[in-house]
């Protein structure tokens, strides 16, 4: 089925994110493991699965589309230690979530309900977990100091 080259185009932007997100994610997990934080760890290799996932999911529908997926991802900031490692998180959630808003308004004016739906999930695992998962660990830094929230994670 031939999809709208706008969306399709639109879709291949957001697979660079959700490669980013998912090779930054990677990184960092590996980075919590190799300081013993084991809870963060699962966490954020978990957060890397996810990511995979949309990506898959949008290339699938790239490939639908009758379009050509671009496996360029986006830049990643890798941080050098746990809070510059949630920020830099938290920094490319909000940054795909504001994308994939945009997305979901492309997809509506053009038709696509199918893209809008699909990315609509995807927002809302980038709103409801993700992002809410990553303010609440800077928040419980805050509340408890970064040397209570580290050992907690271990």
């Amino acid at each position: 089925m031939r999809g709208n080259p706008e969306v399709v185009d639109y879709l291949n932007m957001l697979i660079g994110g959700e490669l980013a997100a998912r090779d930054q994610y990677l990184i960092h997990s590996r980075m919590y493991e190799d300081w013993g934080l084991s809870k963060i760890f699962e966490r954020i290799d978990h957060e890397m699965q996810e990511e995979a996932s949309h990506a898959d999911a949008l290339i699938r529908r790239v490939l639908f589309l009758e379009g050509t997926p671009n496996m360029n991802r986006d830049d990643i900031e890798v941080g050098e230690d746990v809070v510059a490692c949630l920020k830099a998180d938290l920094k490319l959630e909000y940054h795909v979530r504001e994308k994939l808003a945009q997305g979901v308004k492309l997809c509506e004016e053009k038709g696509d309900f199918v893209s809008r739906d699909m990315l609509r999930q995807q927002m809302n695992d980038t709103e409801e977990d993700h992002t809410y998962w990553l303010e609440k660990q800077l928040r419980l830094i805050e509340l408890i100091g970064l040397q209570n929230y580290i050992q907690s994670q271990m």
